[in-house]
Order: C-alpha cells, then sequence, then structure tokens
C-alpha cells in the first residue's frame, strides 16, 4: 500500500536546501543549457510559501560557492528567519587556524545557526583529498567544536569517505544526495556496494535528497529511485536518513510538494516511528536542531 502523500509528519524538516542572489556573486557552477532554467536568484522568499503549504516547519541551509563571505550571509539569514533552522557553511579545511576561524564564525550574527561544514569535494581531482593530513586536521577541529560535515562527492570518491569517517569516529558525516548515484543510467554498482561500506561506519548519515536530478529530468518515475532509495533505507535505516529537498537545483526535476511527495512514496514501507526519523528527527539529531529554531552549540553524539 502507499504512503498518504497528502499529510504531513510531526515537525516536518527540510535538511537541505539553497538560496542564491546572482546580483551579490555568480554562481560559477551553474554552466551549460541543462541548467540555465536555475540561473536566476532564488531567496528564501521564494521557498518559505511553498515549505509551508508543503506543512515544513524548519530548514538547513546549505553553502554552494567556496567563499569565505557566503556563510556569514547564510548565519544572518537564519538570525532573521524563522523558518531557517540551521546553516551548513563553508570555509577552508586546511587553514592552520581553522579553530579559530570556526569560533569566530560562531561570534557572528547567527553564529547560533550554524550546524556543519561542506566542501565541494566532488570537484577535488585527487579521489582521496578527505584523507590529506591537513583536510583531517581541519575535519578533526569541526568534531571539537561540535558541528557536522557534509559530504557531497561523486561515487568514486565513496571509499575515501569511509576511511575518513572510519579514522574521525567522533565526526558526524553527513551524505548528501546519496552520494550522487549514476540513476539516469539506471547503474547500482559498484556505487551500492560503496555506500553499503560508508553505512557501516556508525557516525555516518544519508541525506534523501538530489535523486530526481540525477535521475533524466524529463522522463523519470518513482520507480526508476526505488532501487536507489531501498539501498540506503536497507543500509542506513531510518534513524541514519533525513530528507532534503534540494531546492532549487531540484526544480530541473520537479516542483518542491512533488519532491516531498516522491520522498514520502520512497518511504512507503516505513512505519510511522521511521517516517517520522526521516522527516525530522534524524535533522533534529544530526545538526542538533532546536524546536524553535536555533541550533544548539557544543558537542553532539555522532553516534546517530
Amino acid at each position: 500500500m502507499g504512503a498518504d502523500v497528502t499529510g504531513t509528519e510531526p515537525g516536518l524538516v527540510d535538511a537541505h536546501h539553497h538560496v542564491w542572489d546572482l546580483s551579490v556573486r555568480d554562481q560559477d557552477w551553474i554552466t551549460g543549457d541543462a541548467l540555465a532554467p536555475i540561473r536566476r536568484s532564488f531567496s528564501l522568499a521564494d521557498l518559505a510559501p511553498e515549505a509551508r503549504a508543503a506543512g515544513v516547519g524548519a530548514t538547513v541551509v546549505v553553502q554552494t560557492v567556496t567563499v569565505p563571505e557566503e556563510t556569514p550571509e547564510l548565519l544572518a539569514l537564519a538570525a532573521a528567519n524563522d523558518l531557517v533552522a540551521g546553516v551548513v557553511g563553508w570555509t577552508d579545511l586546511t587553514r592552520p587556524d581553522i579553530a579559530d576561524t570556526l569560533a569566530a564564525l560562531r561570534e557572528l550574527p547567527g553564529g547560533e545557526h550554524l550546524v556543519g561544514i561542506r566542501h565541494q569535494v566532488q570537484g577535488e581531482p585527487d579521489p582521496e583529498w578527505l584523507l590529506r593530513p591537513d583536510v583531517r586536521r581541519g575535519l578533526s577541529a569541526l568534531a571539537e567544536a561540535g558541528l557536522a560535515y557534509d559530504l557531497v562527492v561523486l561515487p568514486h570518491q565513496l571509499p575515501a569517505c569511509a576511511d575518513a569517517a572510519a579514522d574521525l569516529p567522533q565526526l558526524t558525516f553527513v551524505l548528501d544526495h546519496l552520494g550522487k548515484p549514476p540513476i539516469a543510467g539506471g547503474i547500482l554498482e559498484p556505487w551500492a556496494s560503496a555506500v553499503r561500506a560508508l553505512a557501516a561506519r556508525p557516525n555516518t548519515v544519508c541525506k534523501l535528497s538530489g535523486m530526481v536530478t540525477e535521475a533524466d529530468h524529463a522522463t523519470w518515475t518513482v520507480d526508476d529511485l526505488r532501487p536507489y532509495a531501498d539501498t540506503v533505507l536497507e543500509a542506513f535505516g531510518p534513524r541514519r536518513l533525513l530528507y532534503g529537498s534540494d531546492w532549487p537545483v531540484s526544480t530541473l526535476a520537479a516542483a518542491y510538494t512533488e519532491v516531498l511527495d516522491v520522498a514520502r512514496l520512497l518511504t512507503d514501507s516505513l512505519d510511522t516511528d521511521g517516517r517520522r526519523e526521516v522527516f525530522g528527527g534524524t535533522a533534529r539529531r544530526v545538526y542538533s536542531l532546536r524546536a524553535g529554531g536555533a541550533s544548539r552549540v557544543g558537542p553532539r553524539n555522532s553516534r546517530t
């Protein structure tokens, strides 16, 4: 029996979305005809009505570019808007003063909303970038600061993710977009084996996000996505899965509410408690989100 896609889960959290303003800075990754529809500015004012209509009570906004100015802007956005409960920002993990940099971000307006850091590892030519000593030092500083680390990687980089998670059991690693499996090609391996190896590390979680844009944007179906969703459901379990819309990138393939409805269909095998975890509980634990919106400052239990 399919899930009731008209209802909402208590405490529904969208744990992954973006905003950007092209009048402030370019998004140099938005190139080519395929991405042309999102080569414009997207603000929280654009998202908020759709999120509220879908029953979303809190969101986590995630960085898009590797410049230090963006994270303070996202923190200020969170400070000014009740909808944004957390910020996954960017800073250079290889800085010798990374601990001081993280502390300084926490002192900025909205700094209490900083819940994690992300780097575009998918663009690094070294498949073992995460294992470099200078990167490891930065990841260790994140753990000491009580922050999570979001992984935006490609399938061939997953083995390094598993090694990094094994090396740093005190840090929570959050896999974005299932590790970007080749859904459009209908290919499961070696992605599935690699994602299971990552899930074997207890300090890892996975976002149920980004699937529609890894599929064929025009012709995807729920059946195309299900093998990939089933793989992470089995590997991580509902207490280590968290829903994210990946708005506005997701609009290339589906409307905001459609992405949420599809995620509900893909988790229709779960009981009520399991769905409550995927659509809110896991995000609140992993990112230490308060019910009122702000994050808690300080260490978290990384074994989620």
